[in-house]
């Protein structure tokens, strides 16, 4: 259907003046794609689903959403307010609302996915170091705009998550104050704040859709890794479509069946994708007894609280990143692929517990006992990237296959 679509008269009249069907037959249609690619490889498609998702439902979401902290007639801010109206009056508002809420969390859920996927068959590795890097950076575009955004419901997490999180930036020496009031746009979470964390929850997505090109365009240069490691034979590339098309398509349908079941059934996640205490109006005089961030961000979280000293805190969450850029470079072994290294294959699974740890602590209320685990489960998120240089040097690999 597709070939059929590219060969038309008006397909052709434009690709003489715009190159458009060279440019699909280019990068889509006839792109060198390793024949042995299993579904870990589907959620790069899938992610540019969630995103399309997203973006789209932001803009209708924005139609109707009003960012003022001001109380209206019925002592609700007009943010809170108009949250309500698009659930309750505005036509499908609940259903556009609920595929936001849930696709934030399933962007997260299948970026962490992607991320493991690339860690584990060593798509990190030379030549795609650039290309881990623009992943990366996508990551922490993406939580900044989560962020930005969890603040517009004006519920009471809202608020009071605002009002923790954004305290991380006083705690900067010499300039903390003033970094804290140009964030907040005042002395406290108020409507600049609101106002401010708009703009920049609208902004971001297109700042992030710019990373996910040039991601793709890098993909693009260096050509997709396969889960041996190795650099295949003219042998073993086949086109991307119709292999792959089919192949993703598959695994995109199975996602949106996953992904409404959530939106139609269960679109709070039982408290993980929207917390039961967001559906009441924000507070500034009540403190609710347990604040944590959602459970995409949870693991960061821990690292930082993990920390006695709070500018120490945010060095080592901000370690915690910049050891994911580094990763090209730390790891110096030959081999791409955990299925012919052992050592790394374990130290990788153990890395993974980690932070399933980390989120798991962040989510709960401080307490001695989980404390203590936390900063076990900190201490070996960074010992994975300290002893990475090094595991080369004892590990035996599995000899590698000579072609795929």
């Amino acid at each position: 259907m597709l070939e059929k679509m590219l060969n038309t008269k008006f397909a052709q009249w434009l690709d003489e003046r715009t190159h458009v069907v060279q440019y699909v037959r280019f990068h889509l249609l006839d792109y060198p794609t390793p024949k042995n690619l299993n579904y870990w490889y589907a959620f790069g498609s899938i992610a540019l689903v969630v995103l399309i998702i997203q973006v789209l439902s932001g803009v209708f979401l924005a139609m109707d959403y009003k960012p003022a902290a001001v109380p209206t007639g019925n002592g609700f801010s007009m943010a809170f307010d108009s949250i309500e109206r698009i659930m309750r009056e505005v036509n499908d508002g609940w259903l556009i609302r609920y595929m936001h809420a849930v696709g934030a969390s399933a962007f997260f859920f299948v970026i962490y996915l992607h991320m493991a996927r690339g860690m584990y068959y060593g798509s990190y590795k030379k030549p795609r170091e650039f290309l881990w890097i623009m992943g990366v950076m996508i990551l922490v575009i993406m939580q900044a705009t989560v962020f930005f955004g969890y603040l517009l419901p004006w519920g009471q997490m809202s608020y009071w998550g605002a009002t923790v999180i954004t305290n991380i930036f006083g705690a900067i020496p010499g300039i903390g104050d003033w970094l804290l009031q140009l964030v907040r746009g005042g002395y406290g979470v108020g409507d600049p704040t609101l106002n401010r964390f708009f703009a920049l929850h609208f902004l971001f997505p297109f700042i992030l859709i710019a990373f996910v090109f040039w991601h793709v365009m890098a993909l693009h240069v260096v050509h997709s890794n396969n889960p041996e490691g190795i650099e295949p034979s003219k042998k073993g590339i086949i086109p991307f479509h119709p292999y792959y098309t089919v192949k993703d398509l598959f695994g995109i349908g199975v996602f949106l069946i996953v992904y409404s079941w959530f939106v139609f059934f269960d679109p709070t996640g039982h408290g993980l994708i929207i917390e039961t205490n967001n559906f009441n109006p924000a507070d500034p005089l009540k403190t609710p007894p347990d604040i944590t961030p959602v459970w995409y961000l949870t693991p960061w979280y821990e690292i930082l609280r993990s920390v006695p000293n709070k500018l120490l805190g945010i060095v080592g969450m901000a370690f915690a990143y910049v050891c994911l850029f580094l990763m090209p470079w730390l790891d110096r072994s030959p081999v791409r692929s955990a299925r012919y290294r052992p050592v790394y294959r374990t130290m990788l699974l153990v890395f993974f517990a980690s932070i399933g740890v980390l989120g798991y602590c962040g989510h709960h209320e401080v307490t001695p006992e989980l404390l203590l685990i936390g900063r076990i489960a900190s201490l070996v998120y960074f010992a994975f990237f300290a002893l990475l240089p090094f595991v080369h040097k004892f590990e035996k690999n599995r000899p590698l296959p000579e072609d795929i």
